[in-house]
């Protein structure tokens, strides 16, 4: 479920080694499976571990990983980096926000999933988002860009060798994305 780099082991040991014997890792997401989903590392004392968590043992310390959480965890690494800024912990959890679809779901599921759990990531970056409007019956993605995506100048860019080239690598049954904002008032036209 979660992958701990033998850096971050290693700065997890030393911080363990200043805690009280018998405290070890907590890992948990906060609003699971929202656009509003944060994730979060804590000290987890002995007396806190309920029944219903789930642990990961690695050579020196657990995980545990609240049963609510547990779904949203999955496919989530943890790093310590250590570059000329300095070092700090790293927490990526793609499936935070949106539970990781089957591989046989539908294609609208799955297209959705992509798009909330490796796009609007990316586009968050730049503090905007799309959503997906509707998969058409001949495999066309319509989306709405929102935040500051819309009335971007780049936003052609961003759709066409950013977002269609990741969906079409990704699904070869798609036809093509288009863009129903308006970008200059805020509307929606097909483009």
């Amino acid at each position: 479920m979660i992958t701990i780099s033998e850096p971050a082991q290693q700065h997890f040991k030393k911080l363990l080694a200043n805690q009280p014997d018998g405290t070890q890792i907590r890992v948990f997401v906060i609003n699971p499976g929202t656009p509003s989903a944060e994730c979060g590392v804590s000290y987890c004392p002995a007396d806190t571990v309920e029944d219903s968590d789930i642990e990961e043992k690695y050579t020196d310390f657990s995980v545990y990983i609240d049963e609510i959480s547990a779904p949203f965890l999955d496919e989530t690494v943890i790093d310590y980096v250590t570059d000329e800024l300095g070092s700090q912990l790293t927490l990526k959890a793609p499936n935070s926000k949106m539970k990781k679809v089957a591989d046989d779901a539908p294609l609208i599921e799955r297209v959705n999933y992509v798009i909330q759990a490796q796009i609007n990531p990316q586009l968050a970056n730049h503090g905007g988002h799309v959503s997906l409007v509707e998969l058409t019956d001949d495999n066309y993605v319509i989306l709405q860009f929102g935040g500051g995506c819309n009335g971007c100048s780049m936003v052609d860019y961003t759709l066409k060798e950013g977002i269609e080239k990741q969906l079409m690598a990704e699904f070869s049954e798609l036809a093509g994305v288009k863009d129903i904002t308006e970008h200059q008032s805020g509307t929606h036209s097909f483009c």
